[in-house]
């Protein structure tokens, strides 16, 4: 049961990752993968998981926000 707790803390910046549909998530995991194991390779793969923009897929049109004016 700690195992499974000790990973799901090691992959946490890739499940923040998938749950915001970042739009670099596989980047992210391999960051996470390979430099997770050090602690300032966690925290970078969890700023670009959470700094990341969420993935749009082709043809969503995002209007521009309405002016007050």
């Amino acid at each position: 049961m700690a195992g499974l707790v000790g990973v799901g803390i090691y992959f946490l910046p890739s499940l923040v990752a998938l749950g915001r549909h970042a739009h670099n998530s596989t980047g992210i995991f391999l960051v996470n993968l390979f430099l997770g194991w050090t602690v300032v390779g966690w925290f970078v793969a969890l700023i670009l998981a959470l700094c990341s923009s969420p993935y749009l897929p082709y043809g969503y049109y995002c209007p521009p926000p309405r002016r007050w004016y």
